[in-house]
């Protein structure tokens, strides 16, 4: 943005900010006063009782349960009480009961079932209730429990061990623990064990640590809102009301969601958990586990898997607000070639647009026909271009996105007429998502630009709303000022601050007050059936605002970081929170985007992302640059570290395969693989790609070691197989870790597919597979790799083109042996991809490789002077390394290997 520009829109923005402020303050200040003296008064709410023993009942099928409630006394505080409420429990699946609470007499708010798909069918035979007043199945380890008490209550709990793992019955004359539900204002609230109870999720919202940790009475605010990654504790982007609960000792999990997308305030003691909604229904659904990796399961289960992403999308990509010109992008290509860095994707910010308008390109900085044929380019080298949209079209008669938008009347309207914000060109409008007119106008301004440019994928930016002023509220309105005050911003300000007003309709009448938050949701929907309509081939999409089921759709980055020692180590808590969110797909940006970063910083940086799933360096235009060729040192770090990346790309893209069809994260907490483990719980600096790779990176200025944690077993460097940790039952061990240097190790039991270095990763595609096998004494070795053409729309579809290969080893006795196992194939074979090595490490006890036999389904077996064989034994630790290459094994084609040792 030109320097005119800037000052222009910040002295526009100033004087309407000016004209607002006091208003609010005021505003503000005499709500305050009122609730502090109406709870001086009375207390929020006094709860609800059954109406009556006959009004719960139970469905003949014993799967579903109804109970009428009737208010017990009504409170003026956030407004008057609805006085009759229905609850519905229903064991959904053997591992999910879902409770539902609404108003008896008045439809309210709820997420659209086109918006989210779920399950609900409260019809059918019912019979009174027996005295116990329990639901409960044999097939499912879940226990719903009404406690028909003054005020009632309601407690779900495990039938394998009785642990209650919910219960919002009263706490005396406490009204904080009330069920209390007036139009406004919703409170339900949960005792939790306090001590055994380890909660995490509750996003997004940038945290020093990924387990939740109380704070006095700190809030959890859920409403999308643009603010600064870097601040922490503040809601974010995004809006997901869904926590996991690692029970100690025994790790035991389940998982709770509130589908709520109403603004809400979650209040978590430690002992307790209390949700303060602002408006909808309760809609709680509880996940059984036990495990985490259940969970997660049985939750994409309900809300949608994730979406499948492309091959090349797991490369690196390069970003900056403030290229100038095709020139610089030009340039920054050719530098990572010369540094010999890989690069996989060339990204533009708002620079590329002409006066900041979607879908058009800068004639001067940017041309079409420069832009077009620097993307050509891009292709023929095996690269790929991102381009970012923001949400607002330019209230501009001579644009005309704006005039096809006007004549198919799409945009988010506000009194009639279609709502005008402000962001960078100026004026603008905001496309309706929920109008199914906005979702075909957005596909076919996709469509025109890409007949123009043709881009690769999109990025989703600014879609929380954003939105540079703050328009008044309408007078007298509770949608635009109501009674109760999430904690926006961590300061109580006003929802309707720098987003679209609450009073502003979509769709259907349907209010921004209730839809706020779906906004990022429903354009990742949109754009990627237009992707798909548009391109043919797997879409890519990046976006910013996300809500429960956006991985379902899209990618996600955690938005605007700092470089600083602080941000590099909170990015890992919060893409492991999306993990457990839905969206696999996540990343942070590399080396930092506001603030200067350094040298030191950037290269600990890389080394870091490298190992996030989606791995891209992004930086402010009023900051330095940090394109990783810039410093030598930090330019060997970024070649060391892409290069195992690139050789994992198999193992990451097969980590995708398994998050889409069952919903598992790619990068994973500690915990997730090993919930026994209680130590695990604390640790939020370091994670597992998978199950079996552990990276543990240097946070901290000027150290040259980490202290690691390492779960029970024997432990293997990725960069040298004879560094090992070995463990019996779970330490901390202090690692070196000079400065060119990220300790990534991988475990026994697990077996990797890697394949070559490359400087693209159709590249990498075209190198012959190597096969890890890390053996152990105690259990079997497993892996897989998945494998298609990188980009079809679906991912694994049946009749689709696609392998998959099982490998399992195992050592008896002497012999040690790994088999294969396919599934489809044909398309393996049909790509003659080929295993050239094998390597055997973890190999205790053994001297020496006395002789080995390979079977295949086509030939009995190899002679044992048909490949070149390297053998080892380290001194200190005493593990046998065995290396058997040049063995051009068709990787489509079952085979068995079996090493006879000698010891």
């Amino acid at each position: 943005m030109d320097t005119e520009k800037r000052a222009s829109l910040c002295q526009h923005a100033l004087f309407l900010l000016a004209v607002h402020f006091c208003y609010y303050i005021l505003a503000l200040d005499s709500c305050s006063v009122s609730v502090a003296a109406a709870k001086d008064q009375e207390p929020v709410g006094y709860g609800y009782s059954i109406l009556s023993s006959s009004s719960a009942t139970v469905d003949t099928s014993l799967k579903s349960l109804t109970a009428d409630l009737s208010l017990i006394k009504n409170s003026s505080v956030y407004g008057p009480d609805i006085y009759n409420l229905n609850l519905f429990a229903s064991l959904e699946t053997k591992d999910r009961l879902r409770v539902r609470i609404t108003d008896s007499n008045n439809q309210r708010w709820e997420i659209p079932q086109e918006i989210i798909p779920r399950q609900f069918d409260p019809t059918g035979q019912n019979r009174s209730l027996p005295e116990n007043h329990f639901l409960s199945d044999a097939t499912s380890d879940l226990v719903f429990t009404l406690h028909n008490t003054t005020p009632f209550g309601f407690s779900v709990s495990r039938r394998s061990s009785g642990e209650t793992l919910f219960d919002t019955s009263p706490e005396g004359s406490n009204a904080d623990t009330f069920l209390v539900f007036k139009d406004q204002y919703i409170q339900l609230s949960s005792a939790l064990p306090k001590g055994s109870s380890h909660l995490y999720g509750l996003g997004e919202h940038t945290k020093k640590s990924l387990k939740l940790t109380p704070n006095g009475n700190d809030t959890l605010t859920l409403w999308n809102a643009d603010l600064f990654a870097a601040y922490l504790d503040v809601n974010l982007y995004g809006s997901h009301p869904f926590y996991i609960d690692v029970r100690s000792p025994n790790g035991t999990t389940h998982g709770v969601l509130l589908l709520n997308s109403n603004g809400m305030d979650v209040v978590y003691t430690g002992d307790r958990i209390t949700y303060k909604v602002i408006g909808g229904i309760i809609d709680l659904y509880f996940f059984a586990g036990p495990s985490p990796d259940s969970v997660i399961q049985q939750y994409t289960e309900l809300i949608g898997r994730p979406a499948p992403m492309p091959y090349w999308s797991f490369g690196f990509h390069q970003c900056r607000y403030g290229y100038k010109n095709v020139s610089d992008l030009e340039a920054v290509v050719a530098g990572y070639s010369k540094a010999g860095i890989p690069l996989e994707v060339m990204w533009t910010d708002i620079d590329y647009m002409d006066g900041y308008k979607d879908f058009t390109l800068d004639p001067i900085n940017f041309p079409a026909d420069q832009m077009k044929k620097f993307v050509d380019t891009l292709h023929q080298n095996g690269q790929r271009y991102v381009l970012i949209l923001d949400p607002g079209i330019s209230v501009n008669d001579s644009y005309e996105t704006y005039i096809r938008g006007i004549e198919a009347d799409i945009f988010i309207k506000r009194d009639g007429v279609p709502y005008v914000g402000q962001v960078w060109e100026g004026p603008l409008n905001f496309p309706d998502f929920e109008n199914p007119a906005a979702q075909t106008f957005w596909e076919n301004e996709i469509k025109l630009f890409r007949d123009i440019l043709p881009m690769d994928g999109l990025w989703l930016d600014m879609n929380e709303i954003s939105n540079f002023i703050t328009s008044p509220p309408t007078p007298f309105s509770t949608l635009d000022d109501p009674p109760y005050k999430i904690n926006n911003n961590g300061t109580r300000r006003p929802i309707n601050n720098k987003t679209i007003p609450a009073t502003a309709l979509h769709y259907g009448n349907v209010t921004e007050y209730n839809v706020h938050s779906l906004y990022g949701l429903l354009e990742a929907k949109a754009t990627r059936s237009a992707l798909i309509n548009v391109i043919g081939k797997r879409p890519f999409m990046l976006t910013r605002s996300t809500f429960v089921s956006s991985g379902k759709y899209t990618a996600h980055w955690t938005g605007d970081n700092a470089a600083t020692w602080d941000d590099l180590a909170y990015t890992i808590p919060s893409i492991l929170n999306f993990g457990l969110f839905g969206i696999p797909m996540v990343g942070a940006d590399i080396c930092g985007f506001q603030r200067n970063t350094t040298e030191e910083l950037c290269r600990r940086w890389i080394q870091l992302g490298a190992f996030y799933p989606f791995a891209r360096d992004h930086s402010d235009k009023f900051k330095i640059r940090q394109e990783l060729y810039l410093w030598d040192s930090v330019a060997a770090t970024a070649r060391k570290v892409l290069s195992l990346r690139y050789r994992l790309l198999p193992y990451f893209y097969t980590l995708m395969y398994e998050a889409h069809t069952k919903g598992t994260p790619i990068a994973r907490p500690l915990f997730y693989s090993f919930p026994q483990d209680a130590r695990t719980y604390e640790i939020s600096t370091q994670f597992l790609i998978g199950k079996g790779v552990i990276v543990s990176p240097v946070l901290r200025s000027g150290a040259v070691s980490v202290d690691a944690y390492f779960p029970g077993g024997n432990w293997f460097d990725l960069f040298n197989f004879s560094n090992s940790v070995s463990v019996n039952s779970g330490k901390q061990i202090t690692l070196d870790a000079p400065p060119d240097h990220i300790n990534v190790h991988v475990r026994e039991g697990n077996i990797l597919a890697l394949q070559g270095e490359a400087m693209t990763t159709d590249a990498a595609r075209k190198t012959p597979f190597q096969l890890l096998v890390v053996v152990s004494n105690t259990e079997d070795s497993t892996g897989d790799v998945f494998l298609d053409d990188g980009e079809e729309v679906v991912m694994g579809d049946v009749g689709g083109k696609w392998s998959l290969v099982r490998f399992y080893a195992g050592i008896i006795n002497n012999n040690v042996t790994i088999r294969s196992q396919v599934v489809n194939r044909d398309f393996a074979l049909s790509q003659k991809w080929i295993i050239d090595k094998v390597t055997f490490i973890g190999l205790k006890k053994f001297k020496r490789l006395k002789g080995y036999k390979l079977s295949t389904t086509r030939e009995s077996k190899f002679t044992k002077n048909s490949s070149v064989i390297k053998e080892s034994v380290n001194s200190i630790t005493g593990f046998l390394k065995i290396e058997i290459s040049e063995l051009s094994l068709l990787i489509g084609q079952e085979f068995k290997l079996e090493l006879e040792l000698t010891k």
